[in-house]
């Protein structure tokens, strides 16, 4: 094995690496409820997947809303009907909800993590001749992130 010199500092191929990384590679599936759901079985669910972050659809099946372990932990507070308290009622709706798309960058993503600061992005596509209904297609969290990290760290080194 030689070494060779590509004429670029490190910092530069690494940047140049990040940004090749696209969301579409690797987002996960989405952790879904109705929007007509109750509060109790948005906790239910949270629960069950093991997730921070629940997205809400409308009846099409459309990004409606998000709701965080936070939104349910101060619905929850002193309150005794769960049950009958729909999730559309607590959860942060669009046009309120930062997203990303699949051809996006990683590292956009993990800006606007931070930037932000929130735990998941619902990654989404918008549908055609209206902008302002989005399919939702998966997430991108900050362990999907972590996970990306790691395998950049354990690619060989030229």
């Amino acid at each position: 094995m030689g070494y060779f010199y590509a004429g670029r500092k490190a910092s530069n191929v690494i940047s140049e690496r990040l940004h090749k990384l696209l969301v579409n590679d690797y987002k996960a599936m989405p952790i879904v409820v109705q929007e007509s759901a109750s509060v109790y079985d948005a906790i239910v669910t949270l629960f069950l997947e093991d997730v921070g972050t629940l997205f809400i659809v409308n009846q099409k099946g459309y990004l409606a809303g998000v709701v965080s372990r936070k939104d349910l932990l101060r619905a929850s507070l002193g309150n005794k009907t769960l049950e009958d308290m729909p999730v559309s009622i607590i959860m942060t709706r669009m046009p309120n909800i930062v997203t990303i798309f699949p051809e996006e960058s990683l590292f956009a993503a993990a800006k606007k993590l931070i930037d932000f600061q929130i735990d998941s992005l619902p990654v989404v596509r918008a549908e055609e001749g209206d902008g302002r209904n989005f399919e939702l297609l998966g997430r991108v969290t900050k362990t999907t992130i972590a996970k990306a990290f790691v395998e950049l760290g354990q690619e060989p080194m030229v």
